[in-house]
């Protein structure tokens, strides 16, 4: 399996939590007690269905597989007031950034943002009364003990937002690939043509005095991505988790601010609040212009962004980018 399809960031799951076990209907019964009063225990609750934070998971591929996830019933309660044992929870582990959500509707339910943060995502059932909660002034002998409330059943759906310093944020072929696997040992898919990259990629870029950062390559987004057009939605979740984000425009492109605006409108439709992120702004490809046009093309760079001329083939200004990259993420 390639490290590609290591990467699982959405999987369906269907959920079912325990049932709540019943309350017992059960009358005290002692050698020179012939009456004894009720005593019926209560029924226990049924597992819950929980999510748990664990932040040395960076995938969903461990729940690929596990199509059904069962908690267990809540056990009857008993004569003598013993209330029945609890359903034993299931727990599933998940990375940082997990978002839960209702299949049917797409609502979000929760985020799991820290280490070891547990989140319900479905609540097992309640146990039902004993026969005892039932005694009143007028009835000293209930036989009436409640059932057990039934599990709910649904079904799931869990999305990844990946978690890293920066976040590469482009068009299809600006290059973004092929700078990850120059500053770190990560070996995305390189190709000529669009949408080579269809999961994001992750690398630790090493830096100065054994320091490191982790760099996500985001795979291509379009014009329209906002509207969930071309590989739209399902990417544009990743910047969200990202710090910085460098916008990547290759330098031979017909028009460098046009594109970095198109780029900036995208996260802007999609989520206002990724504009207050740091940005750099990268032009790529750089050797294969000469000085001169870089001279030319520095006077049409947008406004008020961090921008350098790099090339991740002749190593040209990728030290430069990993200072600039560090300063603004210790700043």
């Amino acid at each position: 399996m390639s490290e590609n399809q290591n990467f699982v960031d959405y999987v369906k799951i269907y959920c079912k939590s325990g049932n709540g076990g019943a309350g017992c209907s059960h009358f005290r019964r002692e050698k020179y007690v012939p009456k004894g009063g009720p005593d019926g225990g209560d029924g226990g609750r049924g597992g819950h269905i929980i999510l748990k934070g664990n932040k040395q998971l960076w995938t969903l591929l461990h729940l690929k597989y596990k199509k059904h996830v069962n908690a267990e019933d809540g056990k009857n309660g008993e004569g003598g007031r013993r209330t029945g044992r609890s359903g034993k929870d299931e727990i599933l582990e998940v990375p940082l950034g997990t978002v839960a959500k209702d299949a049917e509707t797409g609502e979000t339910i929760f985020e799991i943002t820290h280490d070891g943060e547990e989140r319900i995502l479905l609540h097992g059932g309640m146990g039902g009364l004993g026969n005892e909660n039932f005694k009143t002034a007028t009835n000293q002998a209930p036989t009436h003990a409640q059932p057990g409330i039934p599990g709910i059943e649904a079904i799931r759906t869990l999305e990844l937002k990946v978690l890293a310093d920066v976040g590469l944020v482009g068009f299809p072929n600006a290059g973004k690939s092929t700078l990850l696997s120059c500053v770190s040992a990560a070996k995305p898919e390189i190709g000529a043509y669009p949408f080579t990259t269809i999961k994001p990629n992750l690398g630790i870029v090493s830096y100065r005095d054994s320091k490191s950062f982790v760099m996500a390559d985001i795979p291509g987004i379009i014009e329209g991505a906002h509207l969930g057009k071309g590989l739209g939605h399902r990417f544009l979740r990743h910047i969200e988790r990202n710090s910085i984000l460098l916008f990547m425009i290759a330098a031979d492109c017909d028009d460098i601010k046009k594109e970095y605006d198109i780029l900036l409108n995208e996260l802007k439709m999609y989520n206002p609040e990724l504009l207050n992120k740091e940005r750099v702004l990268a032009i790529t490809k750089a050797d294969i212009i000469d000085e001169e046009l870089i001279q030319l093309l520095k006077k049409s760079l947008p406004k008020k962004i961090d921008t350098l001329f790099i090339s991740a083939i002749t190593n040209y200004n990728i030290d430069k980018l990993k200072d600039l990259l560090w300063k603004k993420m210790n700043a």
